[in-house]
């Protein structure tokens, strides 16, 4: 929410600095209790306290000082008591920005982030010796990064995946200034928990203006802050700056933007927009009863799919490369035949009974762009682990065609882009993008990019992967191009 205290709340003062510059913000203590749970700054005398589901000391401070009613969470969300409420605004100062680059900085010194971006780093040096190879391999000027808003990779990395498909960039950077109007009753819309406020944005609209400045070029880092904030008040859970998992920030932008251009009834085509268009597939599932063979098929759009890494590959080290795990091994188990257990038993319409089944998927619809995003979380003994294990994957000639049903479709897929996510920890870590731009590749990390090689990105620990039909069915593309057209 946009906070009208910050004006005379947020001070950048002495005491403020030496809490900053001293003490990193996971070791914040709370000076009454002494704790270290969910530790709160105050960003007007810098005094640090324990949030309210702990012993609401920062709250108590508040209370004792009314104007000291901003304060900044270990996750740098500014929260204010007196709005009781996340705030998204900032000084005119900019002060809360500034003081968020500050914890940042210190944070960059220790050792478990200077271990991520080493082996960040490795993915984007070149080991070729020659000096004309080297040169292809350096910082690029010509491409813009995105400035990280506080543990914002997660979202700059599928920006810049998105920004290079190239029929969904061009298709926004055509589209004129976008405006979706209160009448057009946005509570139809998921993931909303009360009515739109005229304040709220258009996520189109700031999806827009993101893909254009990152194609303008220049060099220059853009700052997605106001796609954000959208963000902020039309998907409630990603308030704040903690880490978020980029798989899911996928799917809630395109949910939300495909809802959108359908409600202008001008941007689509049917119930056809430009990400069904572009990501949309359908999912066809045969479960069939053992007794009697009658078999049931239903249908299901997707806009991505999720593979499990193949139990037998699961507890390799994450360095090993010998007979490593095939991306295609991933795909055959995720559409083998499945016999379902007793609690999935089918209920037959012929045996009018729950009987024994078997299930199998089929991709009855392939996108233009598919999208494959690895299960890389187990759960043991009520603990969550990350999958280190390698999965290799072609940079071109993927074969779908054993998975589709229409034997007519050419399956045949080559990368796009391919998103990593390096881990310090379960809960947190550093997500970067490969991605091909006009025929060349490129490491897009935050702010800095990068120019690399196939070689490096063929050897990366792949979480999500978007891959595009060699022979893409622009039937509906074009369609859209067309209404695109008639909007200017």
């Amino acid at each position: 929410m946009e906070c009208s205290h910050v004006e005379q709340s947020v001070k950048i003062g002495p005491q403020l600095i030496h809490k900053i510059r001293t003490e990193k913000a996971s070791h914040w203590t709370c000076s009454v209790c002494r704790s270290t749970k969910s530790s709160w700054i105050c960003l007007k005398c810098g005094a640090v306290n324990c949030g309210r589901y702990v012993n609401a000391h920062a709250k108590v401070h508040h209370e004792k000082n009314s104007h000291h009613c901003l304060c900044l969470d270990q996750s740098l969300a500014a929260f204010c008591y007196s709005c009781d409420e996340f705030v998204i605004n900032d000084n005119k100062s900019g002060d809360i920005q500034r003081i968020r680059d500050m914890i940042v900085e210190q944070q960059q010194n220790s050792p478990r982030k200077r271990k991520i971006e080493d082996e960040c780093k490795h993915h984007t040096k070149s080991k070729r010796s020659s000096k004309d190879d080297q040169e292809n391999v350096g910082r690029v000027k010509e491409l813009p990064g995105l400035r990280n808003l506080g543990n914002t990779c997660f979202m700059n990395a599928i920006l810049q995946s998105l920004s290079n498909i190239q029929p969904f960039s061009c298709y926004f950077k055509e589209l004129p200034a976008f405006e979706l109007r209160a009448e057009n009753s946005l509570n139809k819309m998921p993931y909303f928990t009360r009515s739109r406020k005229p304040d709220e944005g258009c996520l189109v609209e700031e999806l827009r203006k993101v893909l254009c400045a990152l194609w303008q070029g220049g060099g220059v880092s853009h700052s997605p802050e106001s796609l954000f904030h959208v963000v902020w008040k039309v998907v409630p859970r990603f308030r704040g700056y903690q880490q978020q998992d980029a798989h899911e920030f996928m799917h809630y932008l395109l949910d939300r933007v495909h809802t959108e251009l359908l409600l202008s009834q001008k941007a689509c085509f049917g119930k056809e927009t430009i990400v069904t268009g572009i990501f949309g597939g359908i999912l066809q599932s045969e479960v069939t009863c053992l007794t009697c063979m009658t078999e049931s098929k239903t249908h299901d759009p997707f806009l991505d799919l999720s593979l499990e890494i193949p139990p037998e590959y699961q507890n390799r080290k994450g360095k090993s490369r010998e007979n490593p795990c095939q991306l295609q091994e991933c795909m055959t188990h995720f559409a083998a035949l499945e016999n379902l257990t007793e609690s999935e038993f089918y209920m037959c319409p012929n045996c009018n009974k729950k009987q024994e089944s078997t299930k199998k998927f089929w991709i009855k619809r392939l996108p233009n762009v598919l999208s494959l995003q690895l299960k890389r979380f187990r759960f043991q003994s009520f603990l969550r682990t990350k999958l280190e294990t390698y999965v290799q994957f072609p940079m071109r000639g993927l074969d779908m065609s054993p998975y589709v049903l229409q034997v007519s479709v050419l399956g045949i897929l080559q990368l796009l882009s391919i998103s990593l996510w390096f881990v310090y920890r379960v809960s947190a870590g550093h997500y970067t993008t490969f991605a091909c731009h006009e025929g060349a590749w490129y490491n897009f990390n935050d702010s800095n990019v990068t120019r690399t090689d196939e070689d490096h990105v063929s050897k990366a620990k792949g979480y999500i992967f978007f891959y595009t039909r060699r022979h893409p069915d622009m039937s509906i593309i074009e369609k859209l191009q067309v209404q695109n057209t008639i909007l200017r």
